[in-house]
């Protein structure tokens, strides 16, 4: 029997209203673990190359990983993949919560799902059993309504719900994935794929949790967490005041993106802190409970890191909806200069009512708000909206009209800000932060360098979670617990500040494999990780095995990171990606203004074709950065060594 997951695999068929399972050998899931390496295999095998992104040629795979549902703090992940609709790239989308852990004990591991329905329909899975209902009555509904629907209609108040919101019944090609109206698998798209097939949500309980292994290590291993936590401080902080915890030392580091990517630092960075979200805007802050109320968790995790807000007023705020996380305070608070938290508060609701991603919808109003600041934009543009930096108002008013498509800017906006650029023109690309049609995130590549190479060679653009961050590594702040653990990965010294040399992406590329094993596996990166974590790679390798009864090490687990990330380049090239698509958008070589210590830091077009030579190198590429028939057959992907061609 296997251990730590059930060895069933669902297909479905939407054209046909078929659902079959398939029971592949355990060497499939040692190979892939899972997530998104599991789901590229189907994708490759069975999506057609140049399958328009909203057809029914395009496969959705939705997967957990053999170590989902386990008794330990982290594990509960899923990952979409899909083509996405905003790059023509391959998708990729995580989210965390506790569906992951119910999906895995409704009795399945994972899902591919084919073809389109002829009307929507939601997917029950309950104990081994799948059945496809009729979704047409949830059609308009926000997404906290359509799950409170759901939950009455199948009589059972603790069924999970992923879910695509009405954004995408609109359009929007930036929707996502919900799960408990709060939990986004955001970024490239998926949501708007559901809506394309037709299907409106996935609705799982069950209670057919895996046997594990080695009961006894994995309780040793669940137990030292806890005892771990107060010895972190980067742990702690995050305990505390979740994700928002960096606001004030990305400020102070200069690394807080400011007016759309302009500057570096934010005056009123204070003023949407973690510490400020904590003291004053949680569930129950006003009666000092926030630690009871104002913080949420994910299945079995004892880190605590979600928001929860509650408010009332103009700026009112539904506690179902969650609350901010650092990535959104960032791009509604410091990209568009605006310095109410219950603002910002306020359209993390809006989006997760909506199913819209936090980054690109802040990203995109801060970029127009750049655009109308230029004169790019006018009032004939934006329906005679006064669209300044620092106008919460005016923020809050287009990110309406783009979630519900009722303006023709809203509709514009809401293909994301590269292809609205193409529309305006007139030099509305030069306020362009995006990566393959993705907004970046947060965090800063003129300051942390070796993100700047990650952003361009990631197959789904620009993301802050697919490689570690160079403060890990960097001299005068790399720590002896950080150290030790990069050690294992082949990176025993510090490196210089603000470098991007062939050490730093040697950094870059065997972080960014670990990170995509973990995205395999369905790892949280906020407790699993290669530096700051909770757990660390020899204690991710000790897991799996007390989950699975196997005898991985890390350099297997690496394998596994290595092959996802092969597949997606395979994945790309077929659809005609190659070393034109890795690249910065203009703005990045154009000195940061403002004030704080990264004022007139850019980077530079000689820096970023060397890291890039050197990347590809290490990671067993062509010079024009597609997968060699090597590599592939290292990896045991011989398979997939003819599709990039």
């Amino acid at each position: 029997m296997p251990y730590g997951y059930h060895g069933k695999i669902l297909h479905v068929d939407l054209t046909r209203g078929q659902l079959t399972v398939e029971t592949p050998p355990e060497s499939f899931y040692r190979t892939y673990m899972g997530g998104s390496a599991m789901g590229l295999y189907y994708i490759l095998k069975e999506m057609p190359a140049g399958a328009d992104a909203l057809s029914a040629e395009n496969v959705l795979t939705i997967f957990a990983s053999v170590t989902t549902g386990a008794s330990i703090s982290g594990q509960s992940r899923v990952n979409m993949n899909a083509k996405s609709p905003l790059s023509g790239a391959i998708g990729d989308s995580q989210g965390g919560g506790f569906f992951p852990a119910e999906m895995k004990f409704s009795g399945f591991d994972g899902l591919v799902v084919t073809g389109k329905s002829p009307k929507p329909v939601y997917l029950w899975l309950k104990d081994g059993a799948a059945e496809l209902h009729n979704a047409s009555h949830l059609a308009g509904k926000v997404t906290g309504e359509a799950e409170a629907a759901l939950k009455q209609e199948l009589g059972d108040d603790k069924i999970e719900v992923l879910q695509h919101g009405p954004a995408a019944e609109k359009g929007v090609l930036f929707s996502s994935a919900l799960s408990m109206a709060n939990r986004n698998n955001g970024r490239t798209g998926m949501g708007l794929v559901m809506a394309s097939k037709n299907l409106k949500a996935v609705v799982v309980r069950g209670t057919q949790k895996p046997a594990v292994a080695d009961a006894k290590a994995l309780t040793a291993l669940n137990r030292s967490g806890p005892k771990l936590l107060p010895d972190n401080g980067d742990m702690v902080g995050l305990a505390k005041y979740g994700t928002a915890s960096v606001v004030n030392p990305q400020h102070s580091m200069g690394t807080l993106p400011t007016r759309n990517y302009n500057e570096g630092a934010f005056e009123f960075a204070e003023d949407i802190s973690g510490e400020k979200l904590y003291d004053e805007y949680l569930r129950g802050a006003a009666e000092g409970k926030q630690d009871k109320l104002g913080r949420d968790t994910c299945y079995s995790c004892v880190v605590r890191c979600k928001r929860v807000v509650e408010l009332e007023g103009k700026y009112a705020v539904d506690k179902k909806y969650g609350g901010p996380e650092y990535e959104t305070i960032g791009t509604f608070g410091s990209y568009c200069g605006v310095k109410d938290l219950a603002a910002i508060s306020r359209a993390n609701q809006v989006c997760n009512e909506y199913g819209v991603d936090t980054i690109a919808a802040g990203a995109t109003i801060a970029w127009a708000m750049e655009c109308f600041e230029k004169g790019i934009l006018t009032q004939d543009d934006t329906g005679g909206l006064e669209l300044k930096f620092g106008d919460a108002d005016a923020m809050l008013a287009v990110l309406e009209q783009i979630v519900t498509a009722s303006t023709d800017f809203g509709r514009l906006l809401g293909q994301g800000s590269e292809r609205a650029a193409k529309v305006i023109g007139r030099g509305a690309d030069e306020c362009l932060i995006t990566f393959k049609g993705a907004e970046a995130p947060a965090h800063m590549p003129q300051a942390k360098r070796s993100l700047a190479l990650i952003y361009a060679v990631n197959p789904f653009g620009a993301d802050h979670q697919s490689s570690e961050h160079d403060w890990m590594i960097e001299e005068g702040i790399a720590s002896d617990l950080y150290m030790g653990r990069l050690a294992l990965l082949g990176l025993p010294e510090t490196l210089a500040p603000l470098s991007l040399g062939a050490e730093k992406v040697k950094f870059a590329y065997l972080t960014e494999v670990f990170y995509s094993m973990l995205d395999s596996l369905e790892l949280c990166q906020f407790v699993w990780g290669p530096a700051w974590t909770l757990y660390g790679p020899a204690e991710t390798a000790a897991m799996v095995n007390a989950v699975t009864g196997w005898d991985v090490t890390v350099d297997e687990l690496m394998a596994v990171g290595a092959r996802r990330l092969n597949l997606m380049r395979v994945f790309n090239a077929r659809e005609g990606f190659d070393r034109r698509q890795d690249k910065l958008p203009k703005k990045f070589f154009r000195a940061l203004q403002g004030e704080g210590p990264t004022a007139g830091i850019a980077l530079t077009h000689e820096e970023i074709e060397s890291a890039l030579d050197d990347y590809y190198r290490l990671a067993g590429f062509t010079s024009d950065g597609k997968p060699t028939r090597a590599r592939l057959t290292e990896l045991g992907l011989a398979w997939a060594a003819e599709l990039g061609n």
